[in-house]
C-alpha cells in the first residue's frame, strides 16, 4: 500500500479505518497496474494518469468514488456531480460487497471518460474506452 495512503487510513477512526484498509488493498490488488497517491487530500487511483477510483471520508461515511461510475450501470453506485462520477458510501467494513466491488474495479479499467484532459477541454469530457 502507498504509505501516503496508509497514513491516511491510520488517521481514521477504528471503523472508518477498516473501511479505508479493505478498499485500499482491492483497488491495489485489482488494479495492480494502477498509480496510487493522495491527491486533492483523498486516496486516488490511476491509469495512464486518469483518476478512476478513489475514497474519502465523509462526515457519516466513507465515500468509495468512481470517476467513470455512471457508465458502469450498476444498481450499487449512485450518480454524484455533474460528469460521469459514482459512488457507494459505507459506515460499516461488513456492508462493503467484495463481489460488488471486484466488478466495479474491472469495469473501472474498462470504462474510462477521460478526466485527465478534462480543463484542456473546458469541462467537456470525451470517453477513451
Amino acid at each position: 500500500m502507498n504509505p501516503d495512503i496508509a497514513k491516511y487510513n491510520q488517521s481514521q477512526a477504528p471503523a472508518d479505518r477498516e473501511i479505508c484498509d479493505l478498499l485500499a488493498e482491492e483497488i491495489d490488488r485489482n488494479l495492480p497496474e494502477a498509480e496510487s497517491k493522495i491527491w486533492h487530500a483523498h486516496p486516488v487511483w490511476f491509469l495512464e494518469g486518469n483518476p478512476v477510483a478513489g475514497y474519502s471520508k465523509l462526515k457519516d461515511s466513507v465515500r468509495l468514488l468512481f470517476w467513470s461510475g455512471q457508465s458502469f450501470e450498476e444498481d450499487g453506485l449512485h450518480r454524484e456531480g455533474k460528469f460521469q462520477a459514482a459512488e457507494a458510501r459505507y459506515t460499516a467494513v461488513t456492508e462493503v460487497r467484495l463481489p460488488d466491488l471486484q466488478r466495479w474495479l474491472v469495469k473501472a479499467r474498462d470504462i474510462q471518460w477521460d478526466y485527465k484532459n478534462i480543463v484542456r477541454r473546458k469541462g467537456r469530457l470525451e470517453r477513451l474506452k
